[in-house]
């Protein structure tokens, strides 16, 4: 798997959105029930849905977020090493205030951690966004 960033509003079409979250000044993941791997809240755009609405909602379906600031980030394409699948969405960050309880879907749990955990679910894509995010922490302290 091939992930790639981009300037938010360069690509046309997203199908997916993806949460960088922190709570109290941790890294938010998520582990879905079928999995023993760690994730970021995210996943599908609805039809009609805008990517904001989307990362709305999935942050709260994914980690039971109640109360967070919720900021775009970037662009991103993955793909497939041969280029013969891949998709687009849009990154955004949260800053998580409450945690309510896991509503009742596909995760199983949630945890925090300092630094991203070795066992992750998109290894190929979930270091590059972060550090994309961090990259962009930095150009921003040095202005």
């Amino acid at each position: 798997m091939i992930c790639k960033t981009y300037e938010l509003g360069s690509l046309k079409n997203y199908k997916f959105v993806v949460v960088l979250s922190r709570y109290d000044g941790r890294v938010l993941l998520s582990r879905h029930r079928e999995r023993s791997t760690w994730e970021t809240q995210g996943g599908h755009i609805e039809q009609g849905e805008a990517p904001m609405d989307a990362a709305k909602r999935e942050l709260y379906e994914e980690s039971g977020a109640e109360e967070f600031s919720l900021s775009p980030l970037c662009d991103y394409w993955a793909e497939n090493e041969d280029g013969n699948n891949g998709a687009g969405g849009m990154v955004f960050t949260a800053v998580i205030y409450k945690l309510g309880k896991l509503p009742q879907s596909e995760m199983a749990e949630t945890k925090t951690f300092d630094a991203l955990p070795e066992n992750l679910t998109y290894p190929a894509i979930t270091p590059v966004l972060f550090h994309y995010e961090k990259k962009m922490k930095k150009s921003i302290e040095t202005e």
